[in-house]
């Protein structure tokens, strides 16, 4: 039995089961602990974000991905980066299985650029080893999109969100915006879907050539 307190000669007496007020108040605490967590749950870790994928196949990845967007971590080569009119990378099979060819296009203005690497698939990654560059592709919840993480010697160079298609959706494009954020590169760039891709042939002029070299480097 209990008396509420400074209440005066109005006073009432409560009867209470001790154990069911505490096991109530037990639920009712937790019911509120959850819906707080819920409403203030945090956004995907970076160690999620940034996964790499276990295994590459070659199958899901042969043929022609256009780049959709862009972040780099080098300021010098963010005007470069927006110059392009668009990008797209083909992936070939050769004579030998486990080597593939890696062909990166470039369109700046009424000109193409391309540029031919054989690669190998090494769990997820590939390495050009001309210019110590390696590409590590991470996990995307988008099922024709293909993220590509560029290292030089360790450090990150670039992130790549390419994709069968010339846009993504909106929630598509937060999580690649994300990743970035994780990586600590600039904000994605938007490639113009309206441009068109440069045609998947390899230029045999030997002036583009060396152009090609260089652009190389740059990925």
């Amino acid at each position: 039995m209990l008396w509420l307190a400074g209440c005066g000669p109005k006073c009432i007496k409560l009867e209470i089961n001790v154990d069911l007020k505490c096991n109530m108040f037990a639920v009712y605490g937790f019911a509120l602990l959850c819906w707080v967590s819920v409403s203030h749950a945090a956004p995907p870790a970076c160690e999620k974000l940034l996964r790499p994928l276990e295994q590459l196949d070659f199958q899901h990845l042969e043929g022609r991905w256009a780049m959709v967007a862009g972040s780099v971590s080098d300021p010098a080569h963010l005007e470069k980066f927006k110059s392009r009119d668009s990008a797209s990378i083909t992936f070939a099979n050769t004579s030998d299985s486990s080597e593939i060819t890696f062909m990166r296009v470039f369109g700046f203005d009424d000109s193409c650029r391309y540029s031919n690497s054989n690669i190998t698939l090494q769990g997820s990654s590939f390495t050009f080893e001309d210019f110590n560059i390696t590409v590590t592709v991470l996990y995307t919840s988008c099922s024709d999109c293909a993220v590509m993480r560029f290292d030089k010697s360790k450090q990150i160079r670039r992130l790549y969100l390419f994709s069968r298609r010339r846009a993504v959706g909106q929630e598509e494009m937060e999580e690649f915006g994300a990743q970035a954020a994780c990586l600590n590169v600039s904000e994605p760039i938007l490639m113009d879907p309206s441009k068109e891709l440069c045609p998947e042939k390899v230029s045999h002029d030997p002036a583009a050539q060396t152009t090609e070299n260089t652009e190389g480097q740059n990925a």
